[in-house]
């Protein structure tokens, strides 16, 4: 169990956010943009891109429901959500070294600022799950 730490409201409505973020984009991920999330999968990935997409969206699924129902265990689900979102960036560098349009992102330069923003993925689960809180509050 984690300790006690106080959390702003900012901080709940930004994890409450990012949980149904990923929620969406998993149910995405498993159903209506399967296809479009395919060609983010790098081609040195040694598993049939199909599968990647399924369990990335499993992972993203669980991952949200975390965030917005195991509140308890927030910084421990903030730090899986910020690996995780270290881990897909491959994929997004894929997409742009490929040229692929996927999600309407149809020029290199959108892409590549994309990749500039994947760091706030990967703060946004930590900042809003209290992992920079100050401990002993």
């Amino acid at each position: 169990m984690e300790t006690s730490t106080h959390y702003t409201k900012a901080q709940n409505i930004f994890r409450i956010l990012l949980g149904c973020l990923l929620v969406f984009t998993g149910i995405g991920h498993l159903s209506f943009l399967h296809e479009e999330f395919l060609s983010q999968v790098p081609g040195w990935v040694p598993l049939d891109a199909g599968l990647v997409v399924t369990l990335s969206g499993i992972v993203e699924l669980l991952i949200g429901l975390s965030l917005l129902f195991l509140a308890r265990y927030r910084t421990t689900v903030g730090w899986v959500a910020a690996i995780f979102f270290i881990c897909i960036f491959p994929g997004n560098y894929a997409q742009y070294v490929n040229h692929d349009p996927a999600f309407g992102l149809d020029t290199d330069n959108i892409r590549l600022t994309r990749l500039f923003l994947h760091p706030l993925l990967v703060i946004w689960p930590l900042w809003s799950c209290g992992v920079f809180n100050k401990r002993g509050r």
